[in-house]
């Protein structure tokens, strides 16, 4: 056998991962999101400089906020943003650090005024592009600049004169860019609910019902990986039975 890869297995025998970080990734992963972040946080006390415990807590953050109600998930988003940039201070070329911290920014803007949004909207756009140069296989990312996308395909051009005189640029881009960026997810995590789901909205926006119906149809069939999937189903149902009733 190779010495090196001898060496490889043999430091991950005798150093496994940390048992704070399995436990908080098998709690993410069954979507248990106060475990996960109790598991992490605790082993930050040892590790505060650990780019993969920061990049994690991000995740956990990010997918606890977006269920939060009434305003709850701020407080989230907000934790989520302070441990992505932390990551990326600490280890720049890691590239979940910048999907995060642009999935963050994603949700801040929401709730943000007009101006501020722009600036967040611009920052968004640059850290999915630093995300894909560092890891050009990163789905969760596509989907982002996707969403991304999408949401500039709904803007008009007047919207976009007014900003540019008065509040500052926005990038170029449409429903055309975020097809592409969605379905390039979806060829590389294709049970992912999100990738789907988001492509259906975009077509609805796009005024192109039959594709719409097609994607969503789909997406109602795969499995709950994080907790938005689980009212993301109930909409997907929603807007399926709106298209049936619109059709007859």
């Amino acid at each position: 056998m190779n010495f090196f890869l001898y060496a490889f297995i043999l430091t991950g025998l005798l150093f496994p991962p940390p048992a704070n970080v399995s436990i908080g990734d098998a709690a993410f992963f069954r979507i248990d999101y106060p475990t996960a972040i109790a598991a992490y946080e605790a082993e930050l006390q040892s590790y505060p400089d650990d780019s993969e415990l920061l990049w994690r807590l991000a995740r956990v953050y990010v997918c606890e906020g977006e269920v939060k109600e009434n305003g709850e998930g701020e407080k989230h988003f907000r934790e989520a943003e302070t441990f992505a940039r932390r990551c990326i201070t600490l280890a720049p070329d890691k590239p979940e650090g910048h999907t995060w911290l642009a999935a963050t920014l994603g949700y801040l803007a929401l709730n943000a005024g007009m101006k501020e949004q722009i600036r967040l909207t611009n920052e968004l756009h640059s850290e999915i592009d630093k995300a894909l140069a560092l890891n050009p296989d990163d789905d969760a990312a596509y989907s982002i600049r996707g969403s991304f996308y999408r949401a500039l395909g709904n803007v008009s051009w007047f919207e976009r004169q007014l900003a540019s005189m008065f509040l500052g640029t926005l990038p170029e881009g449409g429903f055309e860019e975020g097809e592409v960026a969605l379905k390039k997810a979806i060829s590389l995590a294709p049970d992912v609910m999100r990738h789907h789901y988001e492509l259906g909205v975009l077509y609805l926006d796009w005024d192109r019902k039959d594709e719409a119906r097609r994607v969503l149809e789909f997406a109602a069939t795969l499995p709950v990986r994080v907790a938005i999937d689980r009212p993301r189903l109930q909409k997907i149902r929603e807007l399926l039975a709106s298209l049936q009733s619109s059709h007859q």
